[in-house]
C-alpha cells in the first residue's frame, strides 16, 4: 500500500496506456522504435557526410571529435521519434501522453537541475580528495566553453530520448498490463542496463557497469513514478551524462565534447573500480535530492 500511495502520480501517464495494454503492442512498438532510430540515424549519417566531407568523419565510429559526437548525440532524437510513431500506431495515444504534461514536466526538471545544481556546488566546495592520476586535459577550454550550448542540447536530446524509451513509452506499457511495481519498475531496468554491457570496452568491469545502469535506471524508474512526469529522472540523467561526456570523459571512446580525458580506460580495474564506488555514492544522493525537490 505505501508503493501505491506513493506512485500515485504514475496513474496520470499509465491511464492513458490502460486502454491497449496488450503485450504485443509494446513488442511490435519496439520493433518500430529500433527501425526508425536504425534507419534514420544511418540516414543523418550519409546526408552529413555528403555535406561535410573530411577526416572529421572517421569520429563517428567512437565520438573522438567535437562534430562526431554532437552527430552521434543528436541521432538519439530518432528514438523518441520512433516513440512517437509506436504510441500513435499501436496504442492510439499521443506523444505528450509518454512524457506527461508539459507544464509540470518542465516546471519539475528545472526544479530538480536547480537541486542538482546546488548539491555540485556544494561538492565542489569539498576539500579535494586524490581519486590517482590527474586529469588529461582535452579540448581547449574556450573551445570547449563556445560549444558548450550546443554539447548541452545534444546531451539533452540524448538523455531526454532514453528517458521516454525506457521510464516513459516501456514502463507505462508494463504497468498498464502488470499492476505489480515489481514488473514496470525493474524490466525497464534491466533493458536498460543491457544497453550499458560493453564487455569489449570495460574487460573485467564490464558487469560492475551494467549493475551501475540497472541500478541507475530503476531509481530514475522511482523517480518518474513518484513524480508523475519523466522532467526529474531527464534532469538527474543530464547532469550525470553531461559530467561524464563534457567534464570528465573515457580516453577510448566519446570524448569529443569534453573538457578533460580520465587517464585510464573502462577495462582498467585498479583505478576504475574506486571511482565507480564514487559514482554509486553521488547517484544514490542524486536520486535522494530529486526526491527532496519533488516532495510534495
Amino acid at each position: 500500500m505505501q508503493h501505491r500511495h506513493g506512485y500515485r502520480a504514475h496513474e496520470a501517464m499509465v491511464r492513458f496506456a490502460r486502454a491497449q495494454p496488450q503485450l504485443w503492442r509494446l513488442l511490435l512498438g519496439l520493433m518500430l522504435v529500433a527501425a526508425v532510430s536504425f534507419a534514420m540515424t544511418a540516414a543523418l549519417q550519409v546526408t552529413v557526410a555528403g555535406l561535410f566531407p573530411g577526416a572529421w568523419l572517421q569520429g563517428l565510429a567512437d565520438g573522438s571529435n567535437p562534430g562526431a559526437m554532437l552527430v552521434l548525440l543528436g541521432s538519439f532524437a530518432f528514438l523518441s521519434l520512433g516513440v512517437a510513431m509506436a504510441a500513435r500506431l499501436f496504442h492510439q495515444r499521443s506523444f505528450a501522453t509518454v512524457t506527461g504534461h508539459l507544464r509540470p514536466l518542465v516546471w519539475q526538471f528545472g526544479r530538480v537541475s536547480l537541486y542538482l545544481l546546488g548539491l555540485s556546488l556544494l561538492l565542489m566546495a569539498l576539500p579535494p580528495y586524490s581519486m590517482g592520476p590527474p586529469m588529461t586535459p582535452n579540448l581547449p577550454f574556450w573551445t570547449w566553453l563556445g560549444i558548450l550550448p550546443l554539447s548541452a542540447a545534444a546531451v539533452l536530446v540524448q538523455t531526454g530520448s532514453e528517458e521516454i524509451l525506457f521510464r516513459g513509452y516501456i514502463q507505462q506499457a508494463l504497468a498498464a498490463r502488470f499492476r505489480s511495481p515489481a514488473v514496470w519498475l525493474l524490466v525497464p531496468s534491466a533493458l536498460f542496463a543491457l544497453g550499458h554491457y560493453l564487455p569489449v570496452d570495460a574487460g573485467e568491469n564490464a558487469l560492475l557497469i551494467t549493475a551501475w545502469a540497472g541500478l541507475f535506471g530503476l531509481l530514475m524508474a522511482d523517480l518518474t513514478a513518484r513524480a508523475g512526469t519523466l522532467g526529474p529522472a531527464m534532469a538527474v540523467h543530464f547532469f550525470n551524462n553531461a559530467a561524464a561526456l563534457l567534464l570528465f570523459a573515457s580516453p577510448t571512446s566519446l570524448n569529443g565534447l569534453a573538457l578533460y580525458l580520465i587517464p585510464f580506460d573502462m577495462a582498467d580495474t585498479g583505478n576504475l573500480r574506486p571511482w565507480m564506488a564514487v559514482d554509486f555514492a553521488l547517484m544514490l544522493v542524486s536520486w535522494l535530492t530529486a526526491r527532496l525537490a519533488i516532495r510534495r
